[in-house]
């Protein structure tokens, strides 16, 4: 099934080029052919890292209920991203799963890693996106004006994402019972609903006990996202052949960076990895003024690097552990919504 997809997905693409105006598939290749491939294997030896950070930080984040050590969670991590590359956005809890398999800990308590672990993510990202449009030249960027009111916006969501996560950790208990009190004015079961997330999210935020346990992770999550910054503008410099590419400023690729996030928030198995590559083209070519067969170019070289690199690796490991990605990915699933279940019960009967 998922390789009729692929055959399907990829007839369209070749349709959708062949029938655009002024595409010409042997500059295309030309393209390729003259990119310095040098630096696309350095950005995805960028991408490689980050992956040995998210070992370290999942390692750190579960410290206070079981010490492992740092690099023991490597493999978790490349299947887990690896399953998503493959199945899409359910296979999210793939990672807490074989985590929670391979440490012997409940899953919950991995879940409540995973979010507090993505929330690091999302505010290192906009961090790092917001403060680089912010302090860039505004004739470094296409669209100075509207860019720049969505990073001081994004700057803003941040900073009051990061005092709620201060007041759930403080006092996560009164902000679910509020929480769940308001939404259940609407509906009893959304109010439950409401109420159990916030408890679980607080449960998560039980993984940062100190000031020093914060500043870790939020050191290495950081990091990995300066290493992601990095492997976009070396792809997306390594295009010589279009002056455009070559000359990309850095301001430009966290720009690209953030809507390839947006673009891929929405992953659907094989066919999704298209729909980003024509999304993130179309960016690239009115954004920066490229032409169409250098941006096809490095839209599907970005995907490849940043998100399609792992899974050779992921299948591999998968293969030396035995491991069904596919199966895995239902059984976290079906865990999960146990899980789920159990804490709605805990919650109704307070």
């Amino acid at each position: 099934m998922v390789l009729l997809i692929a055959i399907v997905a990829i007839a369209a693409l070749v349709w959708f080029g062949r029938h655009r105006i002024h595409f010409n598939w042997a500059v295309f290749g030309e393209q390729l052919r003259l990119a310095d491939w040098r630096r696309i294997l350095l950005a995805l030896g960028c991408i490689y890292a980050g992956y040995l950070i998210r070992s370290i930080r999942w390692a750190l984040l579960m410290r206070h209920s079981r010490k492992v050590t740092a690099l023991s969670l490597l493999g978790t991590q490349v299947m887990g991203f690896t399953a998503v590359a493959l199945i899409g956005r359910v296979a999210d809890l793939v990672r807490p799963y074989l985590v929670a398999k391979k440490t012997g800990q409940v899953l919950s308590a991995q879940i409540a890693v995973y979010v507090v672990e993505r929330l690091f993510d999302a505010g290192s990202m906009a961090l790092i996106a917001c403060s680089v449009i912010l302090l860039a030249p505004p004739t470094a960027l296409p669209h100075a004006e509207i860019v720049r009111k969505a990073g001081v916006w994004g700057l803003a969501v941040t900073l009051a994402g990061a005092a709620f996560l201060v007041v759930v950790r403080l006092a996560g208990g009164w902000v679910a019972r509020t929480m769940g009190g308001v939404f259940g004015l609407v509906s009893k079961t959304v109010g439950q609903a409401v109420e159990s997330k916030i408890h679980a999210f607080h449960t998560g935020l039980d993984t940062i006990r100190s000031f020093s346990d914060f500043a870790m992770a939020t050191t290495l999550s950081l990091a990995m996202w300066l290493l992601i910054t990095v492997a976009y503008l070396e792809t997306m410099q390594a295009f010589v052949a279009s002056p455009e590419l070559a000359a990309i400023t850095p301001a430009k690729a966290v720009l690209m960076m953030v809507f390839s996030g947006a673009a891929s928030s929405i992953q659907l198995p094989v066919l999704g990895w298209f729909s980003q590559i024509g999304l993130v083209e179309e960016a690239i070519r009115h954004f920066f003024a490229v032409s169409p067969e250098a941006s096809l170019g490095c839209a599907a070289t970005l995907l490849l690097v940043t998100f399609l690199g792992i899974v050779p690796v992921g299948l591999v490991w998968a293969r030396f552990d035995h491991v069904s990605l596919t199966g895995v990915a239902r059984e976290s699933e079906h865990a999960a919504e146990k899980e789920l279940g159990h804490l709605r019960e805990e919650t109704g009967s307070r």
